[in-house]
């Protein structure tokens, strides 16, 4: 166990979700095999997760949220992913889809997000229908990769908009979507999330069938401006979506990174285990790249993260911005992921067994790369825009 037994002391200043996180991690991290063997997160820590603020992190002030600053948002994301990997993915997916409070109209966002202690998740990803009725939408859908839903009180899926069994087309060629909230009641979970890592996510399906939804329980990242007109908002709607992704990443590899250098000066050298693997240069060298190289991604996240939300307070965020925003994200996973494959390979036969965190890392972030704002094609799409070509910009 690397993660420290006793609370880090509070920095002046310091946000008190913030001061939260670092008392909460120890816990987290004791119970990472319960988690993992659970498959999801257990429902008294999630309470606890929910009282200490972390789903409230994006929630306007005005609704009882904290509203943070992104930069702080990633901070507590990072430290929570650090104690376990499924916890900070549960925390990144319901703080972040609670984003839609600041979209949707004050009444349901208040009679959804009002609650102190409420959870809310779902897949924004259009993989449902909603026939167009009066004074909402019937809806009918599948959504997979509903992590943490369990223990959620509401739940998002993503739509095509119906018109008469047809998709309404908001211009040639591209069909309208929606988000959409559920009560827990109206939905049906699928236990079928049994992954190679961030096992302990209950990612499993989520379904709804011919179930109504008011239209003010709707809303469009895509066409539609925030309801709350603050500075957090102005980011770009799926670079907030997405901003706890890179944080969950780079907390795992910052794990790994503990596990060799705590590992390293025990381990010894085989065949006559006279030294300590911590004596091989070899060991030397991936440690001090992985410290630069999580560092530096860290570095260049921060910076873009700052450098936009600045802009969105002066209502100037251009497309250059959100496509670096983008880019900062995905460099972070693909290098938290180097970390960590280096830690793990340089930790030899010891990372394989199942009481060893490094081989949990080295699921966990191999899971983490594989969601579909972080993956390769992201970077056709950035570079596309750094090289002044025509894209579909719509998703960033």
């Amino acid at each position: 166990m690397t993660i420290p037994s006793t609370p880090a002391v509070k920095t002046p200043g310091e946000h008190p979700v913030l001061s939260a996180v670092r008392q909460l991690a120890p816990k987290v991290a004791s119970r990472s095999e319960e988690i993992e063997t659970a498959r999801r997160l257990p429902a008294d820590l999630a309470r606890e997760l929910a009282e200490a603020g972390l789903f409230r992190m994006v929630i306007p002030e005005t609704y009882g949220g904290f509203e943070l600053h992104p930069a702080l948002v990633v901070e507590a994301v990072e430290e929570i992913s650090r104690a376990d990997g499924s916890t900070g993915w549960c925390v990144m997916i319901g703080a972040l889809t609670a984003m839609c409070s600041a979209w949707l109209p004050e009444p349901a966002a208040r009679a959804i997000y009002g609650a102190p202690d409420v959870i809310t998740g779902g897949v924004a990803a259009p993989q449902g229908r909603a026939e167009l009725v009066e004074g909402g939408y019937r809806v009918t859908g599948r959504w997979s990769w509903a992590s943490g839903s369990q223990n959620c009180r509401w739940l998002t899926g993503g739509v095509v908009v119906m018109k008469d069994g047809a998709p309404r087309m908001v211009r040639e060629g591209v069909p309208e979507t929606r988000v959409l909230l559920f009560p827990i009641e109206d939905v049906t979970l699928h236990d079928t999330w049994h992954a190679a890592g961030l096992c302990g996510t209950g990612s499993g399906d989520m379904e709804v069938r011919d179930v109504f939804v008011p239209a003010e329980r709707s809303l469009s990242l895509v066409v539609e401006r925030p309801r709350v007109d603050r500075p957090l908002y102005g980011l770009p709607a799926f670079g907030l979506l997405g901003l706890g992704l890179p944080a969950v990443g780079l907390g795992i590899a910052r794990r790994a990174i503990d596990e060799l250098t705590a590992l390293a000066p025990q381990k010894k050298i085989m065949p006559l285990g006279r030294h300590a693997i911590a004596t091989r240069p070899a060991v030397q060298e991936a440690v001090a790249e992985a410290e630069a190289t999580l560092r530096a991604a860290r570095a260049f996240l921060m910076e873009t993260v700052n450098t936009t939300y600045e802009a969105a307070t002066r209502r100037e965020v251009t497309l250059r911005h959100r496509a670096e925003l983008r880019l900062a994200y995905t460099h972070a996973m693909k290098s938290s992921a180097r970390v960590v494959d280096r830690m793990y390979e340089m930790a030899g036969g010891a990372a394989v067994y199942r009481a060893s965190p490094l081989q949990r890392c080295l699921r966990d972030i191999h899971v983490a790369t594989q969601h579909a704002m972080v993956s390769q094609p992201t970077l056709e799409l950035i570079g596309s825009v750094l090289l002044g070509q025509e894209a579909n910009t719509v998703m960033l």
